[in-house]
């Protein structure tokens, strides 16, 4: 199985026939929970695979974060998605999305405790040993830190992969978003990750509201974000940048252009 490699793009159907007709296409990653378990693939996407794309499953429900275990279901419909694109490895949030029976509809950030890792950890071996294929996980954007934080996001995230074994999913926005709304370095951050352990990067836009920066995923991408993806890969080039888009979509031309920007950005071939 090809890893994710180059510049790809979320695949929704909204723009499944834009994401169809980038000729230099090699990777996509699809929300696995909007994939049915037992298939088939829809139609846009099962030509993507027909020609040769990589498809990364990206799940927004294991709840790894949880302080309950993990739903066997939940990661079963994971794997069987995985199996279904023929997937090199899936991906997920260190977040929790329900407790005590409930669901949030939202990632929302842990504390970062000595507990949390210990229960990051547990469930994220309980979802290993179920998938077919590698995990990595990816960091959140939040707007708030817990007062009960006993370590820095370096140090919580650099642990959790430590333990797990687990691949990086490292979405730069999220980065920007943190620094600049905790009023932290996002370069400070980046020289401290574990870069090596990165399977590929996301790359989203956001906007400005209320005093905070929110990782909205319907605005274009800033600059400053660009400017950061840039020092990403100066330190080490991931292998692959995902562009996000969800909601708001706009023309396929400013499309292209954001594309192009990731790429001019990361060094790697335009895919338009």
């Amino acid at each position: 199985m090809t890893g994710p490699a180059g510049v790809g793009i979320g695949w929704r159907p909204e723009i499944a026939g834009f994401v169809a007709e980038l000729p230099g296409l090699r990777f996509v990653e699809v929300i696995a929970e909007s994939v049915p378990a037992t298939g088939p693939l829809p139609d846009g996407l099962a030509a993507l695979r027909e020609r040769g794309v990589t498809v990364v499953p990206h799940g927004v429900r294991l709840s790894l974060g949880g302080a309950e275990a993990i739903d066997p279901a939940r990661v079963a419909h994971l794997a069987a998605v995985a199996d279904l694109t023929g997937a090199p490895l899936v991906s997920e949030h260190i977040a929790f999305v329900r407790a005590g029976g409930l669901e949030a509809g939202h990632l929302l950030p842990l504390p970062r405790s000595r507990e949390a890792v210990a229960a990051v950890c547990a469930n994220v071996t309980r979802a290993q040993a179920e998938l077919p294929v590698p995990i990595a996980l990816e960091p959140i954007a939040a707007l708030f830190d817990w007062p009960d934080d006993e370590l820095d996001e370096a140090a919580f995230l650099t642990e959790i992969l430590e333990r797990t074994g687990a691949l990086l999913l490292l979405d730069v926005a999220n980065v920007y978003a943190n620094a600049r709304n905790r009023g932290g370095d996002p370069l400070a951050l980046l020289d401290r990750l574990p870069l090596e352990r990165i399977a590929y990067a996301h790359v989203a836009g956001g906007a400005e509201q209320g005093g905070f920066y929110h990782d909205t995923h319907t605005d274009p991408v800033p600059r400053p974000v660009l400017d950061l993806v840039g020092e990403l890969c100066a330190r080490r080039r991931p292998p692959a940048l995902l562009l996000e888009r969800d909601g708001h979509y706009p023309p396929a031309d400013v499309l292209r252009t954001e594309l192009d920007a990731l790429a001019a950005a990361s060094g790697f071939p335009a895919v338009t």
